[in-house]
């Protein structure tokens, strides 16, 4: 069986807060489709969509990320 989703994205938290990120995990925002982090340090931020291996984003979360990178965002999708 493939491994949650919530359990890589808390194992990629963990990884950035131990190298200095302010990690928010993005739950209910007014805009569906948001990825699920935002991560913040030196006054820069950037977004990361998490996914299991094999898993795409959806074509709302894909939109949502050109959005973002249309802002000047770094927008990813990360597995691990």
């Amino acid at each position: 069986m493939a491994e949650l989703e919530s359990k890589i994205q808390a194992r990629i938290i963990k990884r950035l807060e131990a190298q200095g990120y302010y990690v928010v995990k993005l739950i209910l925002t007014n805009k569906n489709g948001i990825p699920d982090l935002l991560v913040l340090k030196d006054g820069k931020a950037f977004f990361a969509e998490v996914k299991r291996p094999g898993e795409k984003p959806r074509p709302l979360q894909e939109y949502r990320m050109n959005e973002l990178r249309k802002l000047g965002f770094i927008c990813e999708v990360w597995k691990e």
